[in-house]
């Protein structure tokens, strides 16, 4: 399905305010359609069609969440004979409401319709469409209230107040009006309430009636409602009582001519939304406490590897403590990195930038190198971040130890690179280490390899990760050094 941008650029000369305004109704209007108890198309003209009838796009279209949508099909980005929609027609050309009755395709009966111009910047630049369905009997006290706080809202869309440029005033997470309604006068007396927003004040202990009274008055410690009543913006507020209760209220004002005149305010009880959050964030504490003690023994291993390494004479040994310490180390980096933020996946690019400083710090190449990270990984399960950045800490290791060894004689000016590039390709993570050293020997084999750390790197890339790797040398036309290529496939591994 194309996007409004996508069919204003396709269908209209609307320029980039005018549909950054529409985009902003379109992201409130699921109040309006709950309101008006009814569907809500938005529909501008056709710029430059082929044909000299003019025609209609709709833009959006919105069903309304308490009450049967009256249209079924899908209707935006289809186009229409202007005859057809004579009232929206009326209203483009006058600027002005327009109330009458429509017949619309797949609907037996004749349509109550109201026509309201979208206003920006002073000129009509779409027509919001009210599609009524059939009413259930007469009209409650709160549907009416609701028709006529709709009629309001019409106005303000009609003199561009509505939608606000603050914010949206509807959307995931916000309170919709079957949660609860509080409509406030000018001076922020309560008009009306719904039943679901008296259980609400009940929830935070009101039970006297809130009607001709403000919140304060009410015994409720809040600034929403003043806030929308003196800045004329939609404003959020979660109110508290103990650590049991939590209603959400959003005020959205009501103007007119520019002047507020009263607050919709919609109300939802959030106490259990926000006892799910703690558990979760204690969870979520839980988990990073753990990575952190688990960072903090590695770290311990790796301090009593490093300290028995200079206690001990042999240099063979000495060496093999000296891997074992940074592969500790390696593993510890991931786990530093959960710690700050928890959970299934990670980062991987703080991966490679805290190996990079792992590697720089612990090896000590007799020849000037330089180890340059092009691309990223982006977001990678733990059981794939893990035990390649263990293979990447040896990888580069491996380079900056071994690439550069008679690497231009006692020439310091020619200073040696390591390159990593990564990027993701085929649903695999490709690992690329690219040096200007000397190249592999002439009877090198990964089959056969000649250190303990290739031998790592093979089995962790092809045994644990089910991927490949490849080491070649690169021939001196092409700069020389070597090329390792690691290719790891996203998929679960089991």
């Amino acid at each position: 399905m194309a996007t409004l941008a996508e069919l204003v650029a396709q269908h209209t000369k609307l320029d980039e305010p005018a549909t950054d305004h529409l985009h902003r109704l379109i992201a409130s209007w699921s109040l309006l359609a709950d309101l008006a108890f009814s569907d809500m198309l938005l529909m501008t003209k056709v710029d430059g069609h082929q044909h000299d009838d003019e025609y209609f796009v709709v833009l959006g279209q919105m069903r309304p969440n308490n009450r049967t949508t009256l249209i079924n099909d899908d209707l935006v980005g289809t186009t229409h004979r202007a005859e057809k929609w004579p009232l929206v027609r009326r209203a483009f050309e006058g600027g002005t409401l327009v109330v009458g009755e429509l017949r619309i395709d797949n609907v037996a009966d004749v349509v109550p319709t109201w026509c309201v111009p979208v206003r920006d910047r002073g000129h009509v630049v779409a027509v919001m469409v009210r599609l009524q369905g059939p009413l259930r009997g007469s009209a409650s006290l709160y549907e009416q209230s609701y028709l006529s706080v709709f009629e309001r809202l019409c106005a303000m869309v009609s003199d561009a107040t509505f939608p606000f440029r603050e914010e949206s005033v509807a959307g995931p997470g916000l309170p919709r009006v079957g949660d609860g309604v509080i409509l406030f006068d000018a001076l922020g007396q309560v008009e009306f309430a719904t039943p679901n927003a008296v259980n609400a004040l009940h929830r935070l202990g009101i039970y006297t009636s809130a009607e001709g009274r403000t919140l304060e008055e009410l015994g409720v410690k809040a600034r929403v409602i003043d806030r929308s009543l003196e800045f004329g913006i939609p404003t959020l507020e979660e109110i508290d009582k103990g650590h049991d209760v939590a209603i959400l209220f959003h005020g959205v004002p009501l103007k007119d001519d520019h002047k507020v005149t009263g607050v919709l305010t919609l109300v939802r009880d959030v106490s259990d939304l926000r006892q799910l959050n703690r558990v979760v964030l204690n969870k979520e504490a839980a988990v990073r406490e753990v990575h952190h003690r688990v960072k903090n023994n590695l770290q311990t291993i790796s301090s009593l590897l490093r300290l028995q390494a200079r206690r001990s004479e042999e240099a063979e040994t000495k060496i093999a403590l000296n891997e074992a310490e940074r592969r500790v180390r390696s593993i510890a980096v991931v786990h530093e990195v959960l710690s700050r933020e928890p959970g299934e996946e990670v980062v991987f690019d703080e991966i490679v930038r805290s190996l990079v400083l792992l590697v720089e710090d612990t090896v000590l190449a007799l020849h000037p190198v330089e180890i340059v990270v092009n691309g990223d990984l982006g977001v990678l399960p733990t059981d794939l971040a893990t035990p390649l950045a263990v293979a990447l800490a040896e990888l580069l290791t491996n380079a900056v130890e071994h690439a550069f060894t008679d690497f231009g004689g006692s020439d310091n000016e020619h200073v040696g690179v390591v390159t990593l590039n990564l990027y993701i390709e085929n649903e695999q993570a490709i690992a690329e280490i690219r040096d200007n050293g000397r190249g592999l020997g002439e009877n090198f084999s990964l089959e056969v390899p000649t250190s303990l750390g290739l031998s790592i790197v093979r089995d962790i890339i092809r045994a644990q990760l089910y991927g490949e790797i490849e080491m070649n040398s690169v021939a001196s036309e092409d700069g020389g050094g070597t090329l390792v290529r690691v290719a790891v496939p996203l998929s679960v591994r089991l």
